[in-house]
C-alpha cells in the first residue's frame, strides 16, 4: 500500500504567480517552506506536482517544461499525485506532509504558465500539503506514500439475528454501500463487522473500542425505534461529545413526508473524540435512505475533525 516517491527538484519563489526556481534544499516548517511565497498558516502550505503531469502536458505544449515552471515546491516521480486524497500524508526522515487539497482554482492570466500557453496542469493534477513534522528535503530524496486508510466499524444490534436465527441484511448492505462510496473517492479503507444483541453492554464495550482505537466511521443499526429493546440512541448519547442533528433531522422530516412511521426513528449521529458516529434503522430499506444523505457530509465531517478547513 505504501509507496516510494522520487523527489526531483525542490523549487522556491519569492512572489506569487511566477515561475518556481530549483534550490539545492529546503527547509520545511509550520508554516510551509521557508522563504517561499505561499507558506503561511494555511492548508496549502506545500505544492506537489508529478513529473508524470509535467510530461503529459510537455507533449501538448510542444516545448520541454522546467521543474518549477508550474509553480510547485516539490517535483516528483513515482505516483499520480491527483490520485491521492486529502489527509493521505507523505514522509522522509523526520519530515511528515499531510494532503490537504487535490487541484485548485487556475488563475488564469496571473500564472505565467497560463500566459504562455494558455493552459495549465497545476489546477488539475498539482496537489497541496500542509507540514505536520518539520524537516529539510532536497532533489535525490525519497518520499513515502502513506495513504490514509479510513476506518469504518459497522455494528448490526438484533438479539435474533446475534443469535442466528436469522441472516443479517442490514449491516452486509452497509457495509456495500461504504465500499461503494469509498472507492467512488479513492479511499483506502478498512471494515469491521460486528452482530451483537440488543444490550447495552455490548454497544457500549465496542463504542469504547471505536474510540481507543482511532476509528473514523461507526455506523450501528437496528435498536432506534420505540420498542422496549430499543437503546441504541440512549447508549450512543452517553458516548459521544458532540451531536450532530441536522443529519438524522433531514432524514426524517424527507422521508417521514411521504412515510409518517419514519418519524418514529430515533437515528441519532454525533462524535466520540475524533470518531463519527451514525445510529440508523435497522432495515435494509432504511440503510440505504440514512447513508445516502450521510454520505453527504462525511468527506467534510472528517475534514473538520482533523482541522482541516476547506470551505
Amino acid at each position: 500500500m505504501n509507496k516510494e516517491v522520487s523527489v526531483l527538484s525542490v523549487n522556491i519563489s519569492e512572489k506569487k504567480g511566477t515561475i518556481k526556481k530549483p534550490v539545492e534544499s529546503i527547509e520545511l516548517s509550520s508554516i510551509g517552506v521557508e522563504g517561499d511565497a505561499h507558506s503561511g498558516n494555511w492548508h496549502r502550505q506545500v505544492s506537489l506536482l508529478a513529473k508524470e503531469s509535467i510530461d503529459k502536458f510537455s507533449e501538448e505544449a510542444k516545448r520541454k517544461i522546467n521543474f518549477g515552471e508550474f509553480a510547485e515546491n516539490i517535483t516528483t516521480e513515482g505516483i499520480l499525485l491527483h490520485h491521492t486524497a486529502p489527509l493521505d500524508r507523505f514522509a522522509f526522515g523526520d519530515l511528515e506532509l499531510e494532503v490537504t487539497q487535490i487541484g485548485k482554482k487556475c488563475h488564469g492570466d496571473n500564472c505565467s504558465i497560463f500566459r504562455e500557453v494558455g493552459n495549465c496542469v497545476m489546477p488539475k493534477e498539482g496537489i497541496f500539503c500542509r507540514v505536520i513534522k518539520n524537516g529539510a528535503l532536497k532533489a535525490g530524496d525519497t518520499l513515502t506514500y502513506y495513504p490514509r486508510v479510513i476506518k469504518t466499524m459497522i455494528i448490526t444490534l438484533s438479539d435474533r439475528a446475534s443469535r442466528g436465527e436469522y441472516a443479517d441484511k442490514s449491516g452486509p448492505l452497509a457495509e456495500k454501500l461504504c465500499q461503494d462510496f469509498y472507492k467512488s473517492r479513492n479511499r483506502h479503507y478498512r471494515i469491521e463487522k460486528h452482530i451483537i444483541p440488543d444490550q447495552e453492554e455490548e454497544l457500549s464495550k465496542l463504542l469504547d473500542k471505536a474510540k481507543s482505537k482511532d476509528f473514523d466511521i461507526v455506523f450501528t443499526t437496528g435498536g432506534t425505534g420505540i420498542g422496549p429493546k430499543d437503546i441504541t440512541p440512549e447508549v450512543v448519547q452517553k458516548h459521544i461529545s458532540k451531536e450532530i442533528p441536522g443529519i438524522m433531522e433531514l432524514i426524517r422530516v424527507k422521508y417521514g413526508m411521504e412515510k409518517p412511521n419514519a418519524l418514529v426513528s430515533r437515528g441519532i449521529a454525533g462524535v466520540m473524540d475524533k470518531t463519527l458516529i451514525y445510529a440508523m434503522p435497522g432495515s435494509p430499506k432504511a440503510v440505504n435512505e440514512y447513508c445516502s444523505e450521510i454520505f453527504k457530509t462525511i468527506e467534510h465531517s472528517l475534514y473538520m475533525l482533523n482541522e482541516l478547513d476547506l470551505h
